[in-house]
């Protein structure tokens, strides 16, 4: 067990620290406190931020920037793994097929857990799409050719082919939209069209106070048509929430992985060779942290929008 210990620390650790070291003092950082110009093979490009996308080429009108090619990217990649993975299923499977159902089961006894099983299959497409797609941006911005590898535009500017679609708020924007039509697509489909909507628009009572102005009631039309605005009211509300429900979904998920992509940069430019390690594996779990939170945002929602009324409060 000691010869164990003493080979990692002589083949994995003294190495980091003597790179790290060597990042440390030749680095940028290293040389501004010693007052020289650090070595050509330590000088890193200073990082440049451009939150919006950068634009690669033109079909048209139409603009592909590079967060759109990372996202067609990320679809690839994740139709030739799911290709991959059910390519000749068989009822006792195998290492290919039984990772994959681990992750399908995974996620719908996830999805499960928050809502009941008689509509958990309703719900499960949605949220597992949210789920693999995110983390799946996440993850993939992580590979070496994401911001190493692009054109010079004519400015003299370099725009990366590859950019994490995470880090444009239109992505996030996309899937917080599509988290909101799940949503209300479920109640609607699960409680019925009118029932759900009533949620929102409640006009019963108000009506019902009119009704009793005419028959000459006063006192109890007053009190149901003054309850009644106020469940209109309280009904703008509940449509105002769900409305900013996708700025919030938007904005979390954006700043987090932008705030990551510049933490990346930043370590890389100020210590050279291996102090970034860290900081990509604090990235995967953000990444993972983040994907479960937007699908299970959606999924807490979806859950609360296919119980009734009567049951939600």
């Amino acid at each position: 067990m000691g010869r164990g210990r003493l080979r990692i620390l002589v083949f994995f650790f003294i190495p980091v620290l003597v790179l790290f070291g060597i990042g440390l003092v030749f680095g940028p950082l290293g040389s501004s406190f010693l007052g020289k110009k650090p070595p050509s093979i330590f000088q890193v490009p200073r990082p440049t931020i451009e939150l919006p996308s950068e634009s690669i080429f033109h079909v048209g009108h139409f603009s592909v920037t590079n967060t759109l090619i990372a996202s067609w990217f990320t679809i690839i990649v994740l139709v030739v793994l799911s290709f991959v993975f059910t390519y000749k299923m068989k009822l006792i499977p195998g290492r290919r097929q039984g990772m994959a159902e681990t992750i399908v089961e995974g996620l719908l006894n996830f999805v499960e857990s928050v809502c009941s099983k008689k509509h958990a299959r309703m719900l499960f497409p949605g949220v597992a799409t949210i789920f693999i797609y995110v983390i799946s941006n996440a993850y993939l911005a992580l590979l070496p050719f994401f911001g190493s590898i692009g054109i010079i535009e004519h400015d003299g500017k370099f725009a990366p082919l590859f950019r994490s679609a995470n880090t444009d708020v239109n992505v996030p924007l996309s899937i917080a939209i599509m988290s909101f039509i799940f949503v209300e697509s479920w109640g609607m489909r699960s409680v019925g069209v009118l029932h759900y909507l009533s949620e929102f628009i409640n006009v019963g009572q108000m009506g019902q106070g009119l009704k009793q102005l005419l028959t000459g009631k006063i006192g109890l039309a007053m009190m149901n048509i003054v309850f009644g605005f106020i469940s209109l009211f309280v009904g703008v509300l509940e449509i105002f929430s769900h409305l900013t429900r996708m700025l919030s979904f938007t904005f979390r998920l954006f700043g987090n992985m932008t705030a990551g992509e510049i933490l990346i940069l930043v370590s890389c430019f100020l210590i050279p060779l291996v102090f970034t390690i860290p900081f990509y594996g604090l990235e995967l779990l953000i990444g993972m942290i983040q994907a479960l939170i937007f699908s299970g945002l959606t999924l807490v929602f979806g859950t609360i929008a296919v119980s009734p009324h009567e049951e939600t409060e």
